[in-house]
């Protein structure tokens, strides 16, 4: 079969790979229909993932067709498919608190073993969800989508409270989006100009320039009392140190991205706001389950986000370009299969 493989840093191929193995019991080969390119695909590509082993076939935000059902699946040939990439051991210490999202031993389609730039991929049932009557296209974007939402619900948001969300890239979009059917007021925070104007003349939110004085900006949009959530996606230790200056007394800090950096903060100031500071990692069935009935329900304006399209074959060059410049991009698709 085909397979798009990150060989080393900068150097994609397509090559053909072995189709998988017939699928032994709870398990169930999966035609790949749209596979999503993430922030992580990128880095693979730029040399920039610090757990990687090369080569490597990349891509976890999947959509697909149930191809082989193993022993014992209820699901059915040629079923639409959602694929929740993070396969869990089932027994470690957060598996057993229902947190398979936190693994001791998680393995990530396309990260940790090969996953889905290629024609098929092989998946536990139980990482399956049925996509129901949302496109193959739409069905891709939810893993994406549920990261944010699992953000949002690892704050506990009451409606009303005033959000801040750092970054809006995807992630960032995507947290905004689910704060906001939470029922928060949402603002964005960005550097860039280009993703300001999308999120607001697009999205409708409102939005904070992160080259203004932003404590001067925060104070006057919340009337000097902070925001109650505030939500970091920008992937930069610098970025999450600031955030907790943003944050309200009693309010929440929730770290959706990770670093390899250490992040020191103010403890006098962290003490006296008694906040509290969330991680959030992943997402979950009911993460996943959530966004599907929110794209059902029209609340996410999903055809804005998707703005590029390639192929296999064209990833080859499109995946590279995009990597450096990502001028009018928020969501890029690769088209694997119908």
């Amino acid at each position: 079969m085909d397979a798009l493989v990150c060989v080393e840093p900068g150097r994609l191929e397509l090559a053909q790979r072995p189709v998988p193995e017939a699928p032994r019991p709870g398990w169930v080969l999966v035609d790949v229909a749209y596979v999503g390119i993430c922030g992580t695909d990128y880095h693979i590509y730029e040399g920039k993932h610090p757990f990687l082993a090369y080569p490597r076939v990349m891509g976890h935000e999947i959509s697909g067709r149930v191809a082989a059902p193993g022993d014992g699946v209820a699901l059915q040939v040629g079923q639409p498919v959602i694929v929740n990439p993070y396969l869990a051991c089932g027994h470690c210490v957060a598996c057993r608190q229902d947190k398979p999202n936190a693994c001791v031993a998680i393995e990530v389609l396309g990260v940790h073993r090969d996953g889905a730039m290629a024609e098929q991929v092989l998946v536990p049932e139980s990482n399956l969800y049925p996509a129901g009557d949302l496109s193959l296209r739409e069905a891709a974007t939810v893993e994406f989508l549920a990261i944010g939402a699992h953000a949002v619900r690892r704050a506990q948001p009451w409606a009303g409270a005033r959000a801040l969300v750092i970054g809006a890239g995807p992630i960032g979009l995507g947290t905004a989006l689910f704060a906001r059917i939470a029922g928060l007021d949402v603002t964005l925070l960005d550097t860039s100009a280009e993703r300001l104007a999308f999120a607001r003349e697009e999205l409708g939110f409102a939005t904070i320039d992160g080259s203004a004085d932003v404590p001067a900006v925060v104070a006057a949009r919340t009337d000097g009392e902070s925001f109650d959530f505030v939500f970091d996606a920008t992937g930069n230790a610098q970025s999450m140190q600031g955030a907790f200056a943003y944050v309200a007394h009693g309010g929440t800090l929730v770290l959706v991205s990770v670093v390899k950096d250490a992040i020191a903060f103010s403890d006098p100031e962290f003490h006296k706001r008694e906040m509290s500071v969330v991680g959030s990692r992943n997402a979950t069935r009911e993460d996943f389950e959530h966004v599907v009935r929110s794209l059902r329900e029209g609340l996410v304006p999903v055809a804005k986000l998707l703005t590029h399209e390639t192929t296999l074959g064209g990833a080859i060059a499109d995946l590279p370009r995009w990597a450096a410049t990502r001028a009018g991009l928020v969501k890029a698709l690769v088209k694997v299969g119908g």
